[in-house]
Parts: C-alpha cells; structure tokens; sequence
C-alpha cells in the first residue's frame, strides 16, 4: 500500500487534473487518489493530492485562500474568457490606445476586496446535475448566478507590455476559494470597455502549502509523501490526546476536551482523528483514521 498522506504536484499545462491523479495512481500503485480543487488544461501549478486515507483530509483543504499568477490579455473575448476559446469580441486599436495604466489599475481596485463574481460559463460548476462546461460545449447558453468571493490582492507585477491592438498585464491574485481567475479577467475588460480574456495562469498556493514544495512529473519519477501526522497539523489546528481517548475515537465515542474549529488530534506520532466540538467540553469525530492502521 502506498504511503497515506498528501503529495503536492507541479501540474504541467495541457492536462486535466484527472489525467494527473491517474499518473499518480499508476505511479504509486494504487487507485485511492483524490484531488483538491480542479486546474483547467491551460493551467500550471499545485495541485493537493491526497493518498489512500490521506483523501479524507481533502475536505479541510479545498476551501482554504489561493495564491494564483496570471497573465491577461485587454483588447478581447473570448467565450471561454481564456486564450483556449473562440474570439467573441475585439477592440479598436483607438480603443486600447486611449486606455492608461491609470485606468487598468483604477479597474482592478474595483475588482478587490469583497466583489460580486459571475462564474465564467464553462467552469465546473453543475447545472441541474451537469457541469456548465459540457452544457456550453453542446451549444446551450449558461447564465450561472453572481456570487460573493473575496479577493484580497490583485496586482501588476512588471511593466504593462502595449502592442498595437491589445494590452498584456502580468498580475498576482491572492483570493478565497471559489474565485474564477478567468472570470477576473473578463470583468477587468468589461470595465475597461475593450474585454479580456486569461493567457496564463499558475496556481502557486493552497492554504499552507506552496508550489516551491511540489513533486514534477517532468524532472523526476519519485514522490515524496507527506505523512498524515505531518500533513494534518500543517493545515488544522492539532492537539495531543491519551491512548485511551484514541481508543474511544476509534469506537465512535466522544471524548472529553474543547476546540474552536477542526483540529487533528494525534497519538504517539500517528493522526488519530479529525474532531470539533460537540458542547459540554466534548469531542466528537469528523474524520477518523483507523486505529493501528500503517502512517509510515
């Protein structure tokens, strides 16, 4: 059996986050492989794994803030508000001329902080039971509803590159999870009033973790595991408790103690639990990791 526990990947552009659990799965030699929030193909950077039990600790860490690079293109549309879908709209070179850096950066402020976000049309999200993409990608029309996400920085790192009918910009965008960096773009160009659209994107953080740490398909065929009992305290609270109580975890009962939120509990250098409160100074499990299962 493969180690339990998250291994953090480099993903490479031009695959799905699937097509990376499945090299993962056939690397490790084993089927129990989970990810932790999608990256299109377009896209390159961290994506979380988990591994055999390690998968129960994807919950704690899809909704953790991201850190993402991204490079935008001002002067078009596109319908998939990225470089990978057709041109729905285009600007005048008047237009993108009359556009100062004073402007954009203006544009942007407005885009920080608590904002209202339109989901781009072919992001994941399900209608009625299927995800939006496959519903545009069979020619329907996907409104998907406005929604509140929190984007703590959004900024211009290097020069902004003018050519003669459009603008590049380079950007660093720290948001809460759930925020589409495309749909960023688009809504910039709205503002602007010549559209936009993503041309690049990296995703270079999840909560704790950074894609410095990561595992490459490219330069190397080993992976190194992060092991439940190291995982788990980086990305939740964690505290110690006695054998007895990992005994009484393991048989489903509360025990005694008091958390303010999830928190890993561990026992003799092995995560034993997730817990949260239960009221009257009592514990009760989210997650349990079986007892005397293999960590190592």
């Amino acid at each position: 059996m493969a180690t339990p526990g998250l291994l953090l990947v480099d993903k490479p552009e031009g695959i799905t986050s699937h097509d990376v659990v499945s090299r993962v799965r056939k690397l490790l030699g084993t089927r129990k492989v989970g990810h932790a929030g999608t990256l299109d193909p377009m896209a390159t950077g961290l994506l979380v794994l988990g591994i055999e039990s390690g998968t129960r600790l994807l919950t704690f860490i899809v909704g953790k803030d991201k850190t993402y690079e991204a490079t935008i293109k001002l002067g078009s549309s596109t319908v998939t508000d990225d470089r990978e879908g057709e041109v729905i709209s285009t600007s005048t070179m008047e237009q993108i001329s009359a556009i100062s850096e004073q402007q954009v950066l203006k544009s942007i402020n407005k885009l920080t902080g608590v904002i209202q976000q339109k989901p781009s049309a072919v992001s994941a999200i399900k209608v009625d039971g299927e995800r939006a993409y496959a519903r545009v990608r069979a020619g329907e029309e996907v409104d998907l509803p406005s929604r509140e996400v929190i984007v703590s920085r959004f900024e211009v790192v290097g020069p902004i590159r003018r050519e003669v009918n459009h603008i590049d910009l380079d950007v660093v965008v720290d948001c809460s999870s759930g925020t589409y960096i495309r749909a960023l773009a688009r809504d910039l160009g709205i503002d602007l009033g010549v559209g936009g659209h993503l041309t690049a994107l990296r995703r270079t953080r999840v909560g704790e973790f950074e894609v410095k740490d990561v595992f490459n398909f490219e330069v190397s065929s080993k992976a190194t595991i992060i092991e439940l009992a190291v995982a788990a305290p980086i990305i939740l609270p964690s505290k110690i408790i006695t054998s007895q109580d990992e005994i009484d975890l393991g048989h489903g009962k509360k025990i005694a103690g008091s958390v303010q939120s999830p928190t890993a509990v561990l026992a003799d250098g092995k995560l034993i639990a997730v817990v949260d409160s239960a009221g009257e100074n009592n514990l009760k499990s989210l997650v349990v990791f079986s007892v005397g299962e293999s960590h190592v």
